[in-house]
Order: structure tokens, then C-alpha cells, then sequence
């Protein structure tokens, strides 16, 4: 047993110093992506025959690796964006996921000479985009907000449909054995119930265990305890969805990840527990995807590539073709049917950064070597090079160029002024973050008098110049002003709604008052959602229904002046 897990441990030892090197590589060269620098490293490593020892199984990716990194990545997803890009980012993940597997599966019998339900099979595990290799690409280029949401929400999303679609096919192969099944219309709706209710269920699951923690963690203060009930959601969710209740534990991890960190951050975390948490998942992301990759490059069956490389080249232009296929109507459908606008550079973009990596490799390597029937399984050899091949071309071809196709296309990943704002307003915070430390600690005794006024007039001082260089710089940069503004209002209307909710839960107002209210603030968001504020600089920018109530009730004080009213109208 020891010496079992003493050679466990070198060669995780040797994994790690080895993706140490590739780092201080990168960290020499440039700007070049590391995780990417890790694949083709590891894809040396397995050329030369070098080996570290490594077992990359579909239970130690799907049960082990997958949920840290997709809990990290929801987690970190700002949800008021994911929100107002829902609904692009839901036809992408399920119409578009579903139409791809149908195109890719039907073209695919004819080009790959597969029965109609492997070239099926085949497509449901190669065409879900891979949050894992998306998230850690996009971080490293720092994509615009905004792309990276709609390219991170797709893809947190429709591995769970793709999940769900490859365990039903799986089981139609091991039933019929050879391949050759008819779709009947009731084994269709079969299929597509059994969709629904694994994604229902799994969102259910996040949902639930994502209100248990944060119900504990809104009455608690003790930030080491608050990571490891994060740890327990994160894992948690993943096996009760998947292993005990049968349902996507992947949506239900990306639903319980966005719930603890967005209204868990804002209203069960202090800030010290935020600090700690993200902090720690970063780390805890940064390792996983470091031993992912390197697995991934040391683990790829190079001579199998090689053996079957004209079915994995068809594969690859097939995935990306269907890929535009989806994507190009599909946006254009939803910007025409919605109040969203998502560019042709962006769809570029959307169709180019779809990568498949370790979502595709670790169903793969859950196909079984033999059927229930004893024969061996059908094409499980071409099954398994094509995935590795495309994973390989997609990381490697779509990854390294992915920079440059940002470059071209002139989508910025962050103005010089946006960098500017971005450090004076966190440096703003840092001391407002100590001034305050500093006040609990005269108020408890733990600073004398002369101390506490010599910090306070220290970082008074620095506050004072920080508060002039950010007028300054939104003076010259009108943008960032407006910015400013409408994220501060989108703030502050999420505080008056969540009061809103805190007061018809504690009986103060009536369940009516309260819903008129709610649809009153609603409408404020919709509107500063689409760029328009409801805040006049010097008169009322939005006349609240609760002025003419009032007014109808003979209260004068509640009234605007003329000239308030005619702005509130026009707005």
C-alpha cells in the first residue's frame, strides 16, 4: 500500500515539476497561452516516449477534475451578464447543440462509413464545447466581458446536454449491438424527455444545494470553514445529480457555482470569506487544469492518430462546419427575435473558440471495451483516435490562433483607460478596505489613538488623490463614466428589489404592494440592461407609480414640479 501511494505521489511529483518547466517556458517567451504550451508538451513527452505514469480514466476526469473547474468557472460568472445573455447562450447550448448532433451524425454515416447511431454517438461526444480549455484560454487573453460570457455560458451549459444525449445513445448501442436502430417518433420523444428531466433535475439539485450552503454560510463568519462547505457543493451537487438521483450533475454544479458565487458572495460572505474562497478556487482550477493538459498530451494514442488520421482530418473540418452551422442562424435569429445585438466578429469568434477537449476525451474513455452481449464494441479504436484528433486540432490549431484572430478582427480585450480605471478603483477599495480595519481596530482597543490617526490620515491622503485621478479620468473618457454609472445602477436596483423581497417576507408590506413594486424595479433593469439610465442628472429620470398613488390620495409632497414631470414622461 505504501509503496503504491509513494509512486502515486512522484509521479503527480514529476507532473508537476515537469509543467513547472513549460511555466517558466512561457513565463520567458511571452505571451503564449500555457495551457496550450502544457499540451504540446505533454504531446512531446508522448512522441519520445516519455511517461509519467498517468491514468486519465472517464471517472477520474468526470468525477475528480470536472467539478472544481466548472464550480471555479460558474462561480467567477458575473450572473447579471449571464442573465442578459441567456437567451443566445441557451439556443446555442441546447437547439444548437442538438441540431449539430443530428447534422454531424447523418452526414457522418457517409463520411466516416459508420452505422447512422456511432456517427450519432461520435458526435454527441465530440461537439460539446469544453469549459474546461474555453475558461482557461479566455482568462489567459483576457476576452471582453461580454464574448467571454456568451462563449463561457455555452459552454458551462451544453456539456450537460451533451452528456445526457451520449449516455442515451450509448444505451441505444449496447441494446441493439451492431449500430442499426430506426428513430421511431416514440423513441425520439423518449430521448427528449429523458433531456428534460436530466436537465430540470440537475438545475433543481444546484439550486437546492446551492440555497442549503448559503443559508449556512449567512450565519457564519469563519472563512476557513465557509472554503471547505464550498469544496462540499462543488462535490457535493456533482455526485447526489449524478450518481444517486440520475440527473446532469454538470448543470447542476455550474447552477449551484453561479448561486454561492453571485448572491452567496453578495449576502453570506465577508470580505475577508470572499478573498479566501476565490483565491482558493483559482489555485485550486490553476492545479487541475496544469495536470489535465499535461494528461491530455501524455495520454493521446499518437501511433492511433497517425493510423487513423484521414477520418480524424473529415472530423475536424465536419465539427467546425457544423459548429458555423449552429451558431451563424442560430444568433441571428435570437438578435432579430430579441433586444440583443451580437456581431459578426463576435460569432466569428463564438464559432472559432468552440474547443473540445476534455468534456469529448472523457466520454470517450468511457466507452466499454466489449458489449453486454460480449462482442467487441463497434469502432471503438476510430471512435477513440477521432476524439483525441480533434481535441488536438481544436487546442492546439484553434487555441494558438485564437489571439490573433482577436487581433484582427479589432476586438480589444481592454482599453489602456479601462486599465487605468480598473487599478485606481481597486486601489480605491484596498483603502476603503483599510481605513475601515482601521476604525474596528481603535474602536477594540487593539491601536492607540496616535497610531489610528496616523493611518487614517495616511490613507485619507491616498483616498484624496485616488478620488481626483478617477474624476480626472472619467472627465477625458465619457464612457467609462456612463459605464460607471449604469453598473452602479444596476447595483443599486438589485438592493432595492432584494429589500422589496426582505419586506413582503417579514409581513411589512402586502404580497400585491410588494409584486408592484418588484415589476416597478424590473422595468428600471430592463431599461439599464439596454443602456438607458433611469436617473436624471438633476430631475426625476423615471416617474414611480408610488408618486401618483399618493397624489390621487390628496399627498401634495409626493407630486413632481412641472418641468420633473414632462423629463420623467420623456423618459
Amino acid at each position: 500500500m505504501a509503496a503504491g501511494i509513494e509512486a502515486e505521489l512522484l509521479d503527480l511529483l514529476a507532473v508537476f515539476i515537469f509543467a513547472a518547466g513549460v511555466g517558466i517556458g512561457v513565463a520567458k517567451v511571452g505571451r503564449f497561452p500555457y495551457t496550450i504550451a502544457l499540451l504540446l508538451a505533454g504531446l512531446t513527452a508522448s512522441v519520445l516516449g516519455v511517461e509519467f505514469g498517468i491514468t486519465l480514466s472517464h471517472d477520474i476526469i468526470l468525477f475528480v477534475l470536472l467539478p472544481p473547474l466548472l464550480f471555479e468557472g460558474a462561480a467567477t460568472t458575473d450572473l447579471e451578464e449571464f442573465r442578459r445573455n441567456l437567451s443566445p447562450i441557451l439556443v446555442l447550448a441546447i437547439v444548437g447543440l442538438l441540431g449539430s448532433v443530428v447534422v454531424l451524425g447523418y452526414v457522418g454515416q457517409y463520411a466516416f462509413g459508420f452505422p447512422l447511431l456511432v456517427s450519432l454517438l461520435f458526435a454527441a461526444m465530440v461537439l460539446p464545447t469544453d469549459p474546461v480549455s474555453v475558461l482557461a484560454l479566455f482568462d489567459e487573453l483576457g476576452a471582453p466581458d461580454r464574448l467571454a460570457t456568451l462563449v463561457e455560458g455555452e459552454s458551462l451549459l451544453n456539456d450537460g446536454v451533451g452528456v445526457v444525449v451520449f449516455s442515451a445513445l450509448l444505451a441505444l448501442l449496447q441494446e441493439t449491438g451492431d449500430g442499426a436502430v430506426a428513430f421511431t417518433p416514440d423513441l425520439i420523444v423518449e430521448v427528449s424527455v429523458g433531456i428534460v428531466v436530466a436537465s430540470v433535475g440537475g438545475t433543481a439539485v444546484g439550486l437546492a444545494a446551492g440555497y442549503l450552503v448559503y443559508r449556512v454560510m449567512a450565519n457564519l463568519d469563519e472563512h476557513m470553514t465557509e472554503i471547505v462547505l464550498t469544496a462540499i457543493l462543488a462535490y457535493g451537487s456533482f455526485l447526489v445529480a449524478e450518481h444517486y438521483l440520475g440527473v446532469s450533475g454538470v448543470i447542476a454544479t455550474v447552477v449551484a457555482g453561479l448561486f454561492i458565487g453571485n448572491r452567496g458572495a453578495e449576502y453570506a460572505m465577508s470580505p475577508r470569506t470572499k478573498i479566501s474562497i476565490f483565491n482558493t478556487w483559482e489555485t485550486a482550477a490553476f492545479i487541475v487544469n496544469t495536470f489535465i493538459f499535461v494528461a491530455i498530451g501524455t495520454t493521446t494514442p499518437v501511433q492511433q492518430l497517425l493510423a487513423h488520421g484521414r477520418l480524424i482530418a473529415f472530423a475536424a473540418v465536419l465539427v467546425l462546419a457544423v459548429r458555423a452551422l449552429a451558431v451563424y442562424p442560430l444568433t441571428t435569429l435570437v438578435t432579430r427575435l430579441q433586444p440583443t445585438d451580437i456581431s459578426l466578429d463576435y460569432q466569428h469568434v463564438m464559432v472559432w473558440g468552440g474547443l473540445h477537449a476534455s468534456i469529448p476525451i472523457a466520454l470517450v474513455l468511457g466507452l466499454p471495451r466489449t458489449l453486454p452481449s460480449g462482442a467487441p464494441f463497434p469502432y471503438r479504436e476510430e471512435l477513440r483516435a477521432m476524439v483525441f484528433g480533434v481535441a488536438a486540432f481544436s487546442l492546439v490549431v484553434q487555441g494558438l490562433t485564437m489571439g490573433r484572430l482577436l487581433d484582427r478582427l479589432g476586438i480589444v480585450t481592454r482599453a489602456p483607460a479601462t486599465e487605468v480605471y480598473e487599478l485606481l478603483v481597486g486601489r480605491s477599495k484596498a483603502v476603503a478596505g483599510a481605513l475601515d480595519a482601521a476604525e474596528e481596530l481603535y474602536a477594540s482597543g487593539q491601536l492607540s489613538r496616535t497610531t489610528y490617526e496616523d493611518f487614517t490620515a495616511e490613507y485619507e491622503r491616498e483616498r484624496e488623490d485616488l478620488d481626483e485621478a478617477i474624476r480626472q479620468l472619467l472627465n477625458e473618457y465619457p464612457e467609462l463614466r456612463r459605464e460607471e454609472f449604469l453598473t452602479g445602477e444596476r447595483q443599486v436596483l438589485q438592493r432595492e428589489k432584494s429589500a422589496v423581497m426582505d419586506a413582503v417576507r417579514s409581513g411589512v408590506i402586502a404580497d400585491d404592494v410588494g409584486d408592484r413594486l418588484i415589476d416597478e424595479v424590473d422595468i428600471k433593469l430592463d431599461r439599464v440592461h439596454s443602456g438607458e439610465s433611469t436617473v436624471g442628472e438633476e430631475e426625476e429620470g423615471y416617474e414611480e407609480f408610488w408618486r401618483t398613488r399618493a397624489a390621487e390620495f390628496g399627498l401634495d409632497a409626493a407630486e413632481l414640479d412641472d418641468e420633473e414631470s414632462g423629463d420623467a414622461d420623456e423618459a
